[in-house]
C-alpha cells in the first residue's frame, strides 16, 4: 500500500481509518463466477461475464446499505433483504429474456452466506507488512466500510482483525460513505479528532466521505 503523504496533511496521523473491500481485501474470483456457479446448481444458466458486466451498475443504483436503528436479528434480516434485491436485479439485468426472471427461492440466501466464507476472499499482498509497521509505530487502526456484519467474520478469518481496534460497517452505522457518519463513529471509537486521522480508500465515496468528516484521504488504485 502507498505510504506517501496525501495532499492537505500537515503531519503524521495518530490513526488510520481504512476501507476494506478494494483496499485491504478483494475477491479471488469475480462476483460473476460465484453467482453463476451457485445459480447453476439450481438449474439457472447465466454466463459469469454477463453478471460481471451488470453488477457494478446494480450496486451504483442501489440505496445505501445502511439501516438506522436496527440491530441483532432485525439488522441481519435487513442486510439479507438488501442483498436479495441486488442479487435479483443483477440476474434480471443480464439479458432481456431474464428481465422478469423468478429466482429459485434459496439462491439469494445461499449467495449471501457464500460471500461470508473466507475462501472467496484474499488479503492483498501489500497489506500485512504496512499494518504491522503501523501497529508497531502505535498508530490506531480501524476499518470504515460500506459493507455489512459479515465483514467482522471475514476480517477475523483472514487474520486482519487482530491488527485492528475497531470495524465500522455501514449497515450497522445507519449511514454509508459518502456520509460523514461512519467516519465520525470510528473517530469516536478511537478517541481521536478528525485532524488526528487519515483515511485510506479506493473510491470516490471514500474521498467524499472523508472530506465530509474533515479527514485527509489517501486514495489508492488497484488493477
Amino acid at each position: 500500500m502507498a505510504t506517501m503523504i496525501p495532499p492537505g496533511a500537515t503531519g503524521a496521523p495518530a490513526g488510520l481509518l481504512l476501507d476494506a473491500v478494494g483496499t485491504l481485501i478483494g475477491l479471488r474470483r469475480s462476483v460473476g463466477h460465484t453467482y453463476a456457479a451457485l445459480a447453476g446448481q439450481h438449474g439457472l444458466m447465466v454466463e459469469p461475464a454477463a453478471i460481471d458486466r451488470v453488477f457494478p451498475g446494480v450496486l451504483r443504483a442501489a440505496p445505501p446499505l445502511a439501516f438506522p436503528g436496527l440491530e441483532g436479528q432485525e439488522l441481519l434480516a435487513a442486510e439479507r433483504q438488501w442483498w436479495g434485491q441486488r442479487i435479483e436485479d443483477t440476474f434480471r439485468s443480464t439479458s432481456e429474456e431474464n428481465s422478469e426472471l423468478e429466482l429459485p427461492s434459496q439462491l439469494a440466501q445461499e449467495l449471501f452466506d457464500r460471500f461470508a466464507e473466507a475462501d472467496l476472499w484474499q488479503v492483498y499482498p501489500d497489506v500485512i507488512a504496512p499494518l504491522n509497521r503501523w501497529r508497531g509505530a502505535d498508530l490506531r487502526l480501524a476499518v470504515v466500510s460500506n459493507f455489512d456484519q459479515r465483514l467482522h467474520g471475514l476480517l477475523q478469518a483472514l487474520g486482519l482483525a487482530e491488527l485492528l481496534e475497531l470495524v465500522v460497517v455501514s449497515s450497522a452505522a445507519g449511514a454509508a460513505k459518502p456520509s460523514a457518519r461512519p467516519f465520525e463513529l470510528a473517530l469516536d471509537g478511537l478517541g481521536l479528532s478528525a485532524g488526528q486521522a487519515w483515511h485510506v480508500g479506493d473510491s470516490p465515496e471514500d474521498v467524499a466521505g472523508a472530506r465530509a468528516a474533515g479527514i485527509v484521504c489517501l486514495l489508492i488504485r488497484r488493477p
